[in-house]
């Protein structure tokens, strides 16, 4: 159920799911996404799903704030029927040049290297989100005890491929982008494909995905 309904601006409605940032209220978010988009409504240009929030920016000239709010309103979507997505495995390596970070998070995490790895690989990871650079996947949830900061000083350019982590989530650039995240390795995986129009993006919102360790020869060798 969408806690709150807004403007956002003149063309776009704000959809609030409430405060939490958990699978729970992300799948909400998800299967309100996937309704409307199967709806196709008449006026709506974009969808736009974040942890706990969806944005619906429309037409002015075709729809209006009151006509998507009251049709949100009568919207009654069987949340117990979740509409799971894919399953992926994203293979990373962590050399020495890859994981940019490994050392900062040895010292805040207070773990060696291999247990940090060991940590992050041994879990499944739900996409809660994509954005920030296009296609850019959000996932959750890290264990308690791996959160971090960002970096004091974010860097001008984290190479495409990267795989950061921070706080609870961790996440792939997509494209070479400024960034804070602490980076734990790159993949070679083209996660997001320009090239495609129909579906350019290889993770998107409600997959689960799991990380695999990969030699330097693997990653030289990826096709």
């Amino acid at each position: 159920m969408i806690k709150n309904i807004s403007n956002l601006g003149d063309s776009a409605v704000y959809c609030d799911f409430g405060p939490k940032v958990n699978k729970e209220t992300n799948r909400k978010v998800i299967n309100y996404f996937k309704f409307l988009k199967e709806k196709n409504i008449d006026g709506v240009l974009n969808l736009t799903p974040s942890y706990n929030k969806l944005i619906i920016t429309f037409d002015l000239n075709i729809t209006s704030f009151k006509k998507l709010k009251d049709f949100l309103i009568t919207i009654k979507i069987d949340q117990s029927k979740n509409s799971d997505g894919k399953k992926l495995e994203v293979p990373i390596c962590c050399d020495e040049e890859f994981s940019l970070d490994i050392q900062r998070l040895e010292k805040k995490l207070n773990l060696d290297s291999q247990k940090i790895l060991q940590r992050i690989f041994e879990k499944e990871y739900f996409c809660y989100m994509t954005g920030f650079i296009a296609g850019m996947p959000f996932f959750g949830d890290l264990d308690s005890d791996m959160r971090c900061n960002r970096l004091e000083t974010p860097r001008l350019k984290v190479p495409k491929g990267s795989i950061g982590i921070t706080e609870q989530f961790a996440n792939i650039y997509t494209e070479e982008s400024p960034g804070g995240w602490n980076i734990i390795g790159k993949t070679p995986l083209e996660v997001f494909d320009r090239n495609n129009q129909e579906n350019p993006a290889l993770i998107n919102p409600g997959d689960v995905i799991q990380f695999k360790l990969i030699t330097k020869k693997d990653f030289d060798n990826y096709k």
